[in-house]
């Protein structure tokens, strides 16, 4: 029997409001496991870049590593901490969205500082999160420097669509090594941040220099373009700690 087309229209509904509800009561079910995830995600890319990590299978201990050695804050342009956002909620560093805070003016960012200690006394690292483009798509990085706040002790990059073996190899850990060591002021006391030079092999690099990624200009220029840009956010909470602490 031919249905009528009232019949079919209703029909159609009908099963939208059923296969659209359940979609979403999934959703919501699935959002603290998915929100856990990110947080696990997060605190792995923060540990990774100042401590190995990589032989840690179970997610419990790394939230407890992180949990003892870890501390944070948020600051802003200026390097002053803030505690709350402009309606008054708490801000917590570890759920700040870097990617939805870069889409804002650099004026208008909060800044996530980690702050790293081995168990002694005082800071072993402070982690600035970086967020930038690459070649396809976005680039993002925890760059972790020294008690000194000049001398890189660790990066972990990630990225969403660079060129498999060309750009994607900012993710190896022997290109994140060439890093270490390096320093992003220079003698006279200017930020300069660092600079991944075209093409690879290189010699003769200065202590602002690391050696490139043959095939990957493109990539190379989105990490010193974001590296610069970021680094220029937190030079004054740089500075002011730097001051603090001399």
């Amino acid at each position: 029997m031919r249905q009528s087309n009232l019949y079919v229209i209703l029909f159609a509904i009908g099963l939208t409001v059923v296969f659209g509800g359940a979609l979403s009561l999934t959703s919501v079910g699935l959002k603290p496991l998915q929100d856990k995830q990110v947080e696990l995600d997060t605190k792995k890319k923060i540990l990774g870049a100042v401590m190995d990590i990589s032989t840690i299978e179970d997610p419990n201990e790394i939230l407890r590593i992180y949990s003892e050695k870890v501390k944070s804050m948020v600051v802003d342009i200026n390097g002053n901490e803030v505690t709350t956002d402009e309606k008054g909620n708490p801000i917590v560093a570890e759920k700040v969205n870097i990617q939805k805070n870069s889409k804002l003016d650099a004026k208008d960012r909060v800044y996530p500082v980690f702050m790293f200690s081995s168990g002694s006394e005082g800071v072993d690292a402070y982690i600035f999160p970086t967020f930038g483009s690459g070649l396809w798509d976005w680039i993002s990085s925890y760059v972790a420097f020294g008690p000194d706040l000049n001398t890189v002790k660790g990066i972990a990059f990630d990225h969403k669509s660079e060129t498999p073996g060309l750009g994607a190899r900012i993710t190896e850990e022997n290109v994140q090594n060439r890093y270490v060591g390096k320093e992003i002021y220079n003698d006279q006391g200017e930020l300069v941040s660092i600079t991944m030079v075209k093409g690879e092999g290189n010699t003769g690099l200065s202590e602002h220099q690391v050696d490139g990624m043959s095939g990957a200009t493109m990539t190379a220029k989105g990490v010193n373009a974001m590296l610069e840009k970021y680094l220029e956010c937190y030079s004054a909470f740089i500075e002011k700690t730097k001051s603090q602490n001399s």
